[in-house]
């Protein structure tokens, strides 16, 4: 009998094995939120973006993600003033490049050319 009973359970725990763990959000929530913050400020001069993770993105620790000129990603906590200086300076400094882009720098650079024969 224990014979029997032994290529079942193996055979078992190799088909349970193979079927992904049940989650109770997105597939991405692990990956995406932030497990704790950092209370010590970022410099700002090292920051190109940011994004927010909250509670109601589900995840645990409400989190602002900094992504460093190298690529690092830095959670902070979403509340501190210094967090909201950073996200302020980066907001002003995305709308001076839209309009930098609006203004092509050819109409700028070429005098106006006059039509008349």
């Amino acid at each position: 009998m224990a014979l029997c009973v032994a290529p079942l359970v193996v055979f078992s725990l190799l088909v349970l094995g193979t079927f992904p763990a049940p989650v109770l959000g997105d597939a991405n929530d692990a990956e995406d939120c932030c497990l704790s913050v950092t209370q010590r400020p970022i410099p700002v001069n090292i920051v190109k973006a940011f994004r927010y993770l909250l509670n109601k993105d589900g995840c645990r620790v409400p989190a602002v993600v900094f992504t460093t000129l190298r690529g690092y990603q830095l959670c902070a906590p979403p509340d501190q003033p210094w967090v909201e200086r950073i996200i302020r300076r980066l907001r002003k400094f995305s709308a001076m490049a839209s309009l930098t882009l609006l203004t092509p720098a050819s109409i700028l650079q070429t005098p106006a050319q006059d039509s008349s024969p």
